[in-house]
């Protein structure tokens, strides 16, 4: 798929609005307050490609804790309680995400404001850490993965997700529709080997890297949002990079 696809934009009905008006470009903090109020409701394949692929891998949960770094709007934090964990808390830095999330019974009260670098988390405290589409919003990895590694326990699990770096060659972006503007939120892109690299170098073993394509599942958000005649195309190359990281090193 060629030229300037917006992973939440593009799905729109509104194609004379793309044509006409360039996208407006705004760092992550900006484009995350504005979209915070509709982040739940516009369909989105990408993320539910990566609950698709996810779900099934997280089981025995009973008598884990839990982080869900980035949280945005808790979409993971409350997944996790369904699914069985026990204990578990969201972090984010957009204080219009959090609002989103403080607002779902099942999460509320346990949601923090801070960046991925500076956890305001005890050490050695999580069995399971989950970060979906942000690495991309990161700009300090390694401070990042730093964290990570100093809040979760030996053995702890890590699961990373976002958009792949062949997708983003092809012109695909992080936005969504603001009222009558396209909106693109910043993003640096990294290859496979970058994310596995930080993490490897921080006490965390990679277990599994696997790209996620889109399939038969994901047509009906196409259709939803009047891009079917999208869906083929879509379908073509990788969507998702998935990254399995386990907690190893005590050093």
């Amino acid at each position: 798929m060629s030229g300037a696809v917006y992973v939440g934009v593009d799905l729109s009905e509104d194609r004379d609005c793309e044509i006409t008006r360039p996208p407006q470009v705004v760092p992550a903090a900006e484009g995350y307050e504005r979209w915070a109020p509709s982040y739940d409701d516009a369909p989105n394949p990408l993320l539910a490609r990566e609950e698709r692929y996810l779900t099934p891998v997280l089981t025995k949960l009973q008598f884990k804790s839990f982080l869900d770094v980035a949280c945005g709007t808790g979409r993971w934090l409350e997944k996790l309680f369904l699914l069985g964990g026990e204990s578990g808390v969201g972090i984010d830095l957009s204080a219009a995400m959090l609002r989103v999330a403080d607002r779902k019974s099942t999460i509320s009260g346990r949601l923090a404001q801070a960046t991925c670098a500076e956890l305001p988390l005890a050490a050695a405290v999580f069995d399971l850490a989950i970060c979906s589409f942000a690495l991309g919003h990161i700009h300090d990895l390694a401070s990042a993965v730093s964290e990570l590694k100093r809040v979760t326990k030996i053995g702890a699990d890590v699961f990373v997700s976002d958009l792949h770096p062949g997708a983003y060659q092809r012109g695909w972006r992080v936005g969504f529709r603001d009222r009558a503007t396209s909106v693109q939120i910043e993003v640096h892109a990294r290859s496979s080997d970058e994310v596995v690299a930080a993490f490897s170098s921080h006490g965390f073993k990679c277990v599994s890297e696997l790209p996620l394509w889109l399939g038969e599942p994901e047509q009906p958000l196409f259709a939803r949002a009047g891009k079917s005649e999208s869906f083929e195309d879509a379908c073509h190359l990788p969507a998702i990079l998935t990254c399995h990281f386990r907690r190893v090193a005590s050093s």
